[in-house]
């Protein structure tokens, strides 16, 4: 059969998915992130006396299935394509089977992803979160800007007034910014949407030398898990 590493297709993420996506990366990435220190930190402090061999195995294990269900969530919410990047499991034998999980490098890639999810996260969570709200709250200022304490909105601050609104009218070109605010938002979302993509694609996707074997025929593979 065929090794199919890609579908040839460009990641162009909607922009509500590119949204949903980018604002569940945090709380994924703290998961992540908790659960592969906290296995791995357990399995080879313990792995001395045995008892970390099956935490070990539990994080690879863990490792995989996220990886799996991160190139569905990719695939459903970005619309982009990443292909299964496994290597074939003997048909038989559990040694030999946990030998090829552990020396397959996409294993290792799936840690990775998981570990530095938290910190693209972040930065994600906050980007989005920082436009979109400034956008709102300014494209929406005429029409609570009278409801504030001391029938105003000061920016700074209350104490420091740089400058006042205190009227529908003067709150206009306010609004007009956050329009303006709120179109580089959903320039910045799609963005981060993309580039995450390809990110999810390299990391996640099959490594160099499933590429090399793109289009080569090789015998049927046997199940991968």
């Amino acid at each position: 059969m065929t090794v199919t590493t890609s579908d040839g297709t460009r990641p162009r993420p909607p922009l509500l998915g590119s949204l949903g996506y980018l604002l569940s990366n945090l709380p994924l990435g703290v998961a992540g992130f908790s659960v592969m220190v906290v296995l791995f930190t357990a399995g080879l402090g313990t792995a001395v006396v045995w008892v970390g061999l099956p935490i070990l195995a539990a994080a690879v294990l863990v490792a995989r299935g996220a990886g799996r269900l991160e190139r569905v969530r990719v695939h459903r919410m970005l619309r982009a394509y990443i292909a299964t990047p496994y290597k074939p499991l003997p048909e038989s034998g559990v040694r030999a089977r946990w030998l090829a999980r552990l020396s397959d490098g996409a294993t290792w890639r799936e840690v990775l992803y998981l570990v530095v999810l938290l910190p693209l996260g972040i930065a994600e969570f906050v980007l989005v979160v920082a436009f979109w709200s400034t956008g709102l709250a300014l494209a929406t200022l005429p029409f609570y800007c009278t409801l504030l304490p001391g029938g105003a909105y000061s920016f700074p601050s209350f104490d420091q007034r740089w400058f006042v609104v205190d009227s529908p009218v003067a709150a206009l070109p306010w609004a007009a910014l956050g329009l303006v605010v709120l179109a580089l938002a959903v320039a910045v979302t799609r963005g981060l949407g993309t580039a995450h993509a390809y990110f999810a694609r390299g990391v996640l996707g099959p490594g160099p030398r499933a590429r090399r074997l793109a289009g080569s025929d090789i015998g049927s593979p046997a199940p991968v898990a």
